[in-house]
């Protein structure tokens, strides 16, 4: 009796049909939730409409996929890959940045409806897994491992074709998905067309990702085994230059930027810049931290930068201030050394999802020696320390800032805005209005007169340019 899989790939159009495909030429649209950076963490989402182009090319594992997003300040971005690096350039705003190079990933490749059941058949330990109830119809199971990491493939009863692909696995090089650890991401397949030459495909495919809804995309249209130019998968000459650079994981981001030195705001408080900035700050009883962001392993960078800085100085805390995922990916490892974390009392839950996440694929120090975290919710106006450098966390309570504490100090007249004071952008303006204005409220309500503001993306800042910037909308 054929296997699970060698039924599935008689139901799409038999095994030699689907070895001929050679190359894919799609066109589509789609959306996907950016739900890392959200009002709120159970939604709904911030939402992004795509249009798209894609080129793969599945003899040499090289693609090239063209993007048009809206609403967002992304006015279009090209990614190719070219099976040992993966380049993907954006302009935002009409301006064409630099692309970002990183060793490519075959999951697009050996995941896709067209190849993912020879990746199926190539594994040494696939085996049938049993039958389960899914979408309201019997499915069959089938479960092997890729690259270390678990697969199951789930099909229908009826038809035999696959409904979904689920593998798990971690992200290290993706700043958004490896914070959660051992990452569930599902494939499920619907919208099923016959294509020429008697192929079953299909031509809507969602994508879960850790237990959220993440990405829906439909083709529109697709050509079968199209020349592909060379060109157009080759990786551009700046890219292939930058392709040559260590390409760290976001465990091994190293602190701060060298375009972008730390500053002393004041003695003993100390900006660090980086794709998402931390502070120091130093107290007569000890140091707080401000913001633990990107990783537990940039936590760890924070913390040795710490003990250079302000040797034999205890630290007291840290303070996360968003529930933003990149703003507080970093709080495992404090948690891992006792560190006491102070957060948005509405922001507890989406912490505590952050440290009971799996790490069995890649265990941290957190996974490796479990303590309980020392959570201190903010639900008022909180005063922490003395001296010149103490604070106050008050929490902001306003429609896109309701998940966000500002950090008040007194005795500087400096605001910190967590997320919601942004730029210069590329245009030397702020990036969303909305945001200034609430902060402009908040800081208002709470009667603060601040002479300069800092947040996680902007530096020291007049405070009067903010004001400015809402009355120029």
């Amino acid at each position: 009796m054929p296997s699970l899989v060698e039924q599935a790939l008689a139901a799409m159009g038999g095994r030699s049909q689907l070895e001929s495909i050679q190359s894919l030429h799609l066109k589509g649209y789609g959306h996907y939730y950016l739900i890392e950076q959200s009002e709120r963490p159970a939604g709904p989402w911030i939402v992004r409409y795509e249009q798209t182009e894609e080129w793969r090319d599945l003899a040499t594992g090289r693609r090239r996929m063209e993007k048009i997003e809206r609403p967002g300040q992304v006015d279009r971005q090209t990614t190719i890959s070219s099976g040992e690096f993966e380049a993907t350039r954006m302009t935002v705003q009409g301006r064409e940045f630099p692309p970002r190079v990183t060793p490519a990933d075959p999951e697009w490749l050996d995941f896709s409806p067209e190849r993912v059941l020879f990746t199926a058949l190539a594994a040494s330990d696939l085996r049938s897994d049993g039958s389960t109830l899914y979408q309201d119809v019997m499915h069959h199971a089938v479960t092997f491992t890729w690259k270390g990491f678990p697969v199951r493939i789930l099909f229908n009863a009826d038809t035999a074709l696959p409904t979904v692909v689920e593998l798990v696995r971690t992200y290290p090089r993706d700043t958004f998905w490896n914070v959660w650890g051992d990452v569930t991401t599902r494939w499920i397949y619907s919208y099923w067309y016959l294509e020429h030459g008697g192929l079953h495909y299909p031509r809507q495919v969602d994508i879960e990702k850790a237990g959220y809804p993440y990405r829906s995309f439909s083709i529109d249209e697709m050509t079968i085994n199209a020349a592909i130019p060379a060109e157009r998968l080759e990786l551009p000459a700046d890219a292939q230059k930058l392709a040559q650079r260590p390409q760290p994981e976001v465990e091994a981001w190293p602190l701060g930027r060298p375009d972008r030195p730390a500053v002393e705001l004041a003695p003993g408080l100390v900006k660090v810049p980086g794709n998402w900035d931390i502070a120091f700050i130093r107290q007569d009883d000890g140091l707080l931290i401000l913001e633990a962001p990107i990783s537990a392993g940039y936590s760890q960078r924070v913390l040795e930068e710490a003990a250079r800085r302000f040797p034999g100085t205890p630290i007291k805390a840290v303070i996360t201030t968003s529930d933003a995922w990149p703003h507080f990916s970093g709080v495992r490892e404090y948690v891992a050394r006792g560190i006491p974390v102070y957060l948005l009392d509405r922001n507890e839950p989406i912490v505590r999802r952050l440290l009971a996440s799996p790490r069995t694929l890649r265990p941290d120090a957190l996974a490796t020696r479990r303590r309980e975290a020392e959570l201190r919710p903010v639900s008022q106006r909180t005063s922490l320390g003395g001296g010149a450098n103490r604070v106050e966390l008050i929490p902001i309570r306003t429609e896109t800032g309701e998940r966000m504490l500002m950090v008040w100090f007194p005795e500087h007249r400096l605001l910190y805005a967590s997320d919601l004071v942004q730029g210069p952008m590329p245009d030397g303006g702020f990036f969303m209005p909305q945001y200034l204005s609430e902060v402009r409220d908040a800081a208002a309500r709470e009667k603060l007169q601040p002479e300069f503001v800092i947040a996680m993306h902007a530096p020291k800042t007049l405070w009067s340019k903010v004001l400015a910037a809402i009355e120029a909308v």
